[in-house]
């Protein structure tokens, strides 16, 4: 069952209803003539992303079966970053990562978002309309992210564009990942000889002692994977906010409203649906599919979620705080959580403060989803409002 298209970007649900016909273990196809499994249970998945011993997260063991020109190679070819290695390799790797987040004090994180919010609001506040995925929800983690590292300014909007392209697995991905590789080389290169006050220089100065290659490649391991699903989160959160009325009389009510609406859109439409790719070791039989050692596996974020969602149905809103797979789970679980949390729940917060009337310009079954396999992102989010002078 294919895994990319607009039909399946319309309506994934029902792709993964069809799919538990297979049982917690399901074959799907990421791309034409490119064949993979889906875990789709809720329990099956937290044994594979826990299971170490029998699961590696290193590709190479898949079948050369996929060219080198694929659109999926950006986001499941080998490269030697915390997503594609086991053991000592991936915590050396990981350890570069989640000290260099550490070094971000929130409340000097979350005064950076509000900065970049106001700034993004002011280019459209005084027009009464916006597209909040354009012109907010894509651009503000951008210039967070760029900040963290340094990028340049003038490559803001190329590097945006990439880690889009590379998501959607579109034909444009392999050049797309060449392109943010050479921007970032050529940053690193700079920085190993102009040290600055960014992660980029603290990654090079490490006690892990990476070279300039592994550099580059946890810089934009953690780009792709911190900015496409803030992005995304902030988008399907907010279409949470504008048209789910049980948030009606408390749209704009503070802090709660805008994290219960980020809680549920992890819960309901997690901004990477499907990840975490996996290769068993040898042949194994894992929740009664027999599959063989190499084979490519993935775990469904959205279709488990679905199983484990508490009911929303009612006047409550809570739906619980951390048993949900949309950061993974097990040892290779996201490392920045709390910064994209605090990145989405910020950007909400200061959107709906500043614009209080915020309402959809269109109709919630005419947007489009963005196709592709691994995320659940909207194509646009346009509103209206109020226009407030500057």
């Amino acid at each position: 069952m294919a895994l990319y298209g607009p039909e399946f970007a319309a309506a994934p649900k029902l792709v993964y209803d069809r799919l538990r016909r297979y049982g917690p273990v399901a074959p799907v196809e990421l791309a034409p003539g490119v064949e993979a499994l889906l875990v789709t249970d809720y329990q099956a998945a937290l044994d594979l992303l826990r299971d170490t011993d029998t699961f590696s997260k290193d590709p190479r063991a898949w079948p050369e079966t996929v060219p080198p020109d694929s659109p999926l190679q950006p986001m499941l070819g080998f490269r030697p970053t915390a997503f594609f290695t086991d053991g000592a390799e991936h915590a050396r790797y990981r350890q570069v990562i989640t000290d260099g987040l550490a070094l971000l004090e929130p409340h000097l994180l979350q005064r950076r978002i509000a900065e970049v919010a106001h700034q993004l609001i002011d280019a459209f506040a005084a027009t009464g309309s916006a597209d909040l995925i354009a012109q907010y929800a894509r651009r503000l983690p951008a210039f967070v992210f760029n900040t963290w590292y340094g990028v340049p300014e003038e490559h803001s909007a190329r590097l945006v564009a990439g880690i889009a392209d590379m998501v959607e697995s579109t034909e444009q991905s392999v050049v797309a990942y060449t392109d943010l590789v050479a921007v970032v080389t050529e940053m690193v290169a700079e920085r190993r000889t102009r040290p600055q006050r960014d992660l980029t220089s603290w990654f090079l100065t490490h006690p892990a002692r990476l070279d300039d290659d592994e550099v580059v490649r946890q810089i934009t391991l953690t780009m792709i994977a911190g900015h496409e699903p803030t992005a995304n989160l902030i988008g399907n959160a907010l279409l949470r906010l504008l048209t789910d009325a049980r948030y009606a009389g408390s749209l704009f009510g503070g802090a709660m409203t805008a994290h219960q609406a980020i809680d549920e859109a992890l819960w309901h439409e997690p901004p990477m649906a499907n990840l975490s790719a996996h290769y068993p070791r040898y042949d194994v039989t894992f929740h009664g599919r027999e599959i063989p050692a190499g084979s490519l596996v993935l775990v469904s974020y959205a279709a488990a979620n679905s199983q484990a969602a508490p009911s929303t149905e009612g006047t409550g809103l809570g739906s619980g705080q951390s048993a949900h797979l949309a950061w993974s789970a097990g040892p290779h679980a996201c490392p920045a959580r709390d910064p994209a949390l605090l990145i989405a729940i910020t950007a909400i917060e200061q959107l709906t403060s500043r614009l209080s009337d915020l309402e959809l310009a269109t109709p919630a079954g005419h947007l489009l989803w963005r196709p592709g396999p691994f995320h659940r992102a909207l194509v646009h989010l346009p509103v209206r409002f109020q226009p407030v002078p500057g």
